[in-house]
């Protein structure tokens, strides 16, 4: 009873919160995280549930970027380290219990039909093109998975990582090392 009581409970204020989000007019349109040394937009239609840590079961003769596959609330997902993906170079886990602490595994939408989660370091927060100054398109050699390149208030360059565009790249699909 308890239960069902937490989750109206919940449900209430997540109904109150989105309502106040509209009424207020405030828009995000990524969810911006930490990997590795770099720093990334997810576009917030393409990126799924959130969860934490959870060590995944390793999978023989795969890429060093496939860390393996996870139950993640009863669905069984890949687990891709973005860092390591990204950059084309095999980086360590985070060996401090704080900084595995602070990774995330953030799912694709269900809607691009990929059970796959991206191993981020830290969840930084929600992000709108307010919060940028500048905006450049991506080179003629990036991959075509990357977006725009944002600069913040700070100085801060942020790349958008398109989801979608990823779940279709053949070198994401093909695992096999």
């Amino acid at each position: 009873m308890a239960n069902r009581d937490a989750l109206r409970a919940f449900q209430s204020r997540l109904a109150s919160r989105l309502q106040a989000a509209k009424t207020s007019g405030v828009s995000a349109s990524w969810l911006a995280v930490e990997a590795g040394d770099a720093k990334y937009l997810f576009p917030l239609g393409h990126a799924g549930e959130i969860f934490p840590w959870t060590p995944p079961l390793a999978v023989p003769y795969t890429e060093p970027w496939f860390l393996g596959v996870a139950n993640l609330r009863g669905g069984l997902y890949g687990v891709v380290q973005l860092s390591s993906f990204a950059s084309g170079v095999a980086t360590p886990l985070a060996a401090s219990e704080v900084a595995r602490a602070q990774s995330r595994m953030v799912a694709f939408n269900e809607l691009l039909e990929v059970n796959c989660a991206l191993l981020v370091d830290r969840l930084v927060g929600l992000r709108g093109v307010e919060a940028f100054t500048a905006s450049d398109p991506p080179g003629t050699e990036a991959p075509a998975w990357l977006g725009h390149a944002y600069t913040d208030v700070a100085g801060e360059r942020w790349q958008e990582v398109n989801l979608q565009a990823m779940a279709q790249q053949p070198r994401f699909l093909s695992i096999g090392a």
